[in-house]
C-alpha cells in the first residue's frame, strides 16, 4: 500500500501543499516568537486563551524546580504522612515538625498550590495528589534520592558538554568506571532503591506481557529478586532464577533468608557468559543504564543462553522515538547523562538491537503507564 503522507511517496500537487503548509508553519512560529505579536494576541479576544495557556506552561516549566522541592521538604519533614490521620492547625504543624509558623504557613500554602494539600479553617488537610503520594510503595525514597541527582543538575550545560564525572555515577556503582564499583556497601544502597521502585514495574511488567508457556524464568541484572517476587506469585509454577553482580547476590541472599524458590548465581554481564537453562530471560530496567556497545553484548549472550524457541523480555522507560515524552525522554534522558552511562531508546531501537542479536518476532506489549516501563519481547527461531 503507498504510504501517501509521506514525501517520497507524494504527487506533484500533494507536495505542493506540503510545501505551502510549511511556510504557513514557519510564519506562524514566527509571529508567536515575536513579542509585539505577543502583546497583540494577549489582547484579541479569540487568541487570548491560547497566550494564556502557552504563558501558564512556560511559567510552570520556570517554576518546576520549586514544585519539586516542596514534595521534598514535604517528605523530608514527614508532613503528608502527619496529616494522614486528618486535618491539623498551621501552629501544631510547625510544633512538631521544628519550623516556625510562619515558614510552615508557606510551605503549606506551596504544598496546597500542587495538590499535596487542601487549605481548612485554620489549618491544611491531605490533598488527592499528597494522598496518592503515599500511596506509592518507594516514592519517598525515590523523592530523596533525586536530591543527588539535582546537584548534577544544577549546571545543565556543564553536563552536557562534560558528563565525566558526576555524582550520580558515583552513586550507582555499577556504571563502567566508578570510583566504588563493586563495593558491598553501596551495592546494598542502589539495590534497595531499585527494589523499593520495582514493584509497580513488575506489576505494568507483567499485566502487559505473558509468561504462559514458560518453564524457567532467569532475571538477569535482577537486584534482590522483587520482579521474581512477583512472577512467583502469578506464575507458582516456573522456575525462577536470578543472574547478578556478587554482591548483589549476596543482598538478595541475605533478603531471602532460608528460601530457596529462586536460584542465585553470579556474575557480570559485561565480563561473562550467562548461566543456560532458562527458556526464558528477563531483563528489568537494564539496558536503558548502558551504552549501545554493551546492550548489544549482552543481547547476544542472552540469545546464546537460551534454547531454540526461547524468549526475552526487556522492560524499561523507552524514548517516545519521533514523539519525544516527558518521562523517557526528557527525565530519563538526562538522568541517564547523568549516569555518565546508557539511554533511553525507543521501543523501535530495542527492535533493531534484538533484530541484530539474532531475535525474532519482536514486539511491543502495550502497558498501561509508559512513563513507569514499556515491554518489548522476543524470540529465539527454532523449536
Amino acid at each position: 500500500m503507498t504510504d501517501i503522507g509521506h514525501p517520497n511517496h507524494a504527487g506533484p500537487t500533494q507536495r505542493a501543499w506540503q510545501r505551502l503548509a510549511q511556510r504557513f508553519h514557519d510564519w506562524r512560529l514566527q509571529k508567536i516568537a515575536s513579542p509585539a505579536f505577543q502583546r497583540w494576541a494577549a489582547g484579541f479576544r479569540l487568541t487570548r486563551p491560547f497566550v494564556r495557556q502557552d504563558s501558564a506552561r512556560l511559567y510552570d516549566l520556570v517554576a518546576g524546580f520549586v514544585y519539586s522541592q516542596t514534595l521534598l521538604a514535604c517528605t523530608e519533614l514527614g508532613l503528608l504522612e502527619t496529616l494522614r490521620s486528618g486535618p491539623m492547625a498551621v501552629r501544631a504543624l510547625a510544633a512538631r515538625h521544628g519550623l516556625p509558623e510562619a515558614r510552615m504557613a508557606t510551605l503549606c500554602q506551596s504544598a496546597a498550590a500542587i495538590g499535596l494539600l487542601v487549605p481548612t479553617p485554620g489549618g491544611y488537610r491531605l490533598g488527592r495528589l499528597g494522598a496518592a503520594a503515599l500511596g506509592v510503595p518507594g516514592l519517598s525514597d525515590m523523592i530523596r534520592h533525586h536530591k543527588i541527582f539535582y546537584r548534577d543538575l544544577a549546571d545543565p550545560v556543564a553536563l552536557l558538554k562534560d558528563a565525566h564525572s558526576t555524582e550520580l555515577s558515583r552513586y550507582w556503582t555499577y556504571v563502567p568506571g566508578s570510583e566504588t564499583a563493586g563495593g558491598s556497601e553501596e551495592a546494598a544502597e542502589y539495590s534497595h532503591l531499585m527494589a523499593i521502585s520495582q514493584a509497580l514495574v513488575a506489576e505494568e511488567t507483567l499485566d502487559a506481557a505473558s509468561l504462559g508457556g514458560a518453564r524457567a524464568l532467569m532475571d538477569v541484572g535482577g537486584g534482590t529478586g522483587v520482579f521474581l517476587d512477583h512472577v512467583g506469585t502469578r506464575y507458582p509454577d516456573l522456575d525462577l532464577r536470578l543472574f547478578d553482580l556478587p554482591p548483589v547476590i549476596d543482598a538478595a541472599r541475605a533478603r531471602m533468608g532460608s528460601s530457596d524458590r529462586i536460584a542465585l548465581s553470579s556474575g557480570s554481564f559485561l565480563d561473562d557468559e550467562l548461566p543456560r537453562g532458562a527458556d526464558t530471560i528477563s531483563l528489568i530496567r537494564v539496558c536503558y543504564d548502558h551504552d549501545d556497545a554493551v546492550v548489544v553484548r549482552l543481547l547476544r549472550r542472552v540469545f546464546a543462553a537460551l534454547p531454540p524457541g526461547g524468549r526475552i523480555l526487556v522492560s524499561e522507560p523507552m524514548s517516545g522515538g519521533d514523539r519525544p515524552c516527558r518521562a523517557g525522554d526528557a527525565y530519563f534522558g538526562f538522568y541517564t547523562l547523568a549516569m555518565t552511562s546508557g539511554r533511553p531508546r525507543s521501543a523501535e531501537q530495542h527492535k533493531d538491537f534484538l533484530r541484530e542479536a539474532g531475535f525474532t518476532g519482536a514486539r511491543r506489549c502495550p502497558t498501561r503507564r509508559p512513563f513507569l516501563t514499556s515491554v518489548v519481547m522476543a524470540t529465539k527461531p527454532g523449536s
